[in-house]
C-alpha cells in the first residue's frame, strides 16, 4: 500500500500467505479467502506486491511463483506448499479448507465438473481476452483499431455466452438456480470492470443482476478492499463519469473510437 516498503519476503510462519495487489485476478483470491474467513474461522495473512514497481520479478517471489505474476499463496501450515494461477489457487483452498463445501462441490459430482469447465472458460477465455482489451484501448502506445476491436469484441462475445448462461439462474454452477461457488468468484473481478474495457453491460441484464448479487455478500466487500480499495467498478466508473466532466469526455472519445474502429473492419456482435 501506498507509503509502504515493498514486500522482500514471506512474513508468516502458519496459516496462508497471500501475495497480491489489487486486480481482478487479484481479488478473486481475497474474496475466497474472506468468505472461508467467516464461513470457517480460517484466517490469513497476505502482502501488498506493487505490479507497477515490479516486486513480483524479485527472485524470492519467482521461487513461489516461476511466472513472476501475481497473486500466488504459500500454505505455512502444509510445510510451505506455494501455489500460482488463480484458477489453481480457488481449487487448492476450497479443497483443502472448505470441507462443507459451501464455495465449492464434491470432487465426484457433475457439478465438480461444470464448475471447472466455467472457471476454464474464464481462465483461457475472459481474462485473456479482457486482458489484451485493456491494454490496446489504455496503455498501448499507438491506438490500433484493428487490436481494439477484436479484444473488445471477443470479451463481448463471451459476455454473451455468460448472459445466456445465467438465465434464470442466480450463479454459474448448481441445480435449479445454481450456488455461489468459485465459479462465480472466479469471473466477477473481470465482469465487474466491463466498464472500464469498454463495454456497455446494458444489453447483458443477467449478468448485471448477477453482479449485483455477488457484491452484495459481505466477504465479497472485504475481499475488494484487500490490499487496499481501488474505485474501478462498474458502478463506480458510472459514477465517475457522472460526476466528472472530464471523465465523461474521455469516456466517450474512447467509445467513438471503439465504433470506428468496428465499423472500419465490418465487426458484427454474434453470441449464443
Amino acid at each position: 500500500m501506498a507509503g509502504q516498503p515493498e514486500p522482500t519476503g514471506l512474513i508468516a510462519k502458519s496459516g496462508i500467505e497471500l501475495l497480491t495487489f489489487t486486480t481482478p485476478n487479484g481479488i478473486k483470491i481475497s474474496i475466497l479467502l474472506e468468505e472461508l474467513k467467516e464461513a470457517y474461522g480460517k484466517d490469513y495473512t497476505y502482502q501488498s506486491l506493487n505490479i507497477l514497481k515490479n516486486t513480483q520479478k524479485q527472485p524470492w517471489f519467482t521461487a513461489i511463483n516461476p511466472n513472476g505474476r501475481i497473486p500466488a499463496i504459500v500454505d505455512h501450515d502444509r510445510g510451505g506448499f506455494a501455489v500460482f494461477e488463480g484458477m489453481a489457487i480457488l481449487g487448492y483452498l476450497t479443497r483443502h479448507y472448505d470441507p462443507e463445501h459451501k464455495f465449492s462441490f464434491p470432487v465426484d459430482s457433475d457439478d465438480y465438473s461444470v464448475c471447472e469447465q466455467w472457471m476454464a472458460w474464464q481462465h483461457g477465455g475472459v481474462g485473456p481476452m479482457q486482458g489484451q482489451a485493456n491494454h490496446f484501448v489504455h496503455f498501448a502506445p499507438e491506438k490500433v483499431p484493428y487490436a481494439v476491436q477484436r479484444y473488445v469484441g471477443e470479451a463481448e462475445r463471451l459476455y454473451g455466452v455468460l448472459d445466456k448462461r445465467l438465465e434464470g439462474r442466480d450463479f454459474l454452477v448448481g441445480a435449479g438456480r445454481g450456488k455461489y461457488s468459485i465459479a462465480d468468484i472466479n469471473l466477477l473481478g473481470w465482469v465487474n470492470t466491463a466498464q472500464y474495457t469498454g463495454i456497455d453491460t446494458a444489453p447483458f441484464p443477467n449478468i448485471e443482476s448477477w453482479i449485483e448479487r455477488c457484491m452484495a455478500r459481505p466477504a465479497v466487500k472485504k475481499g475488494y478492499e484487500i490490499p487496499a480499495y481501488i474505485p474501478m467498478t462498474n458502478a463506480d466508473l458510472k459514477r465517475k463519469r457522472a460526476e466528472d466532466p472530464e471523465a465523461k469526455k474521455q469516456y466517450e472519445e474512447s467509445q467513438r473510437f471503439l465504433r470506428e474502429a468496428k465499423e472500419k473492419y465490418g465487426y458484427k456482435y454474434s453470441s449464443p
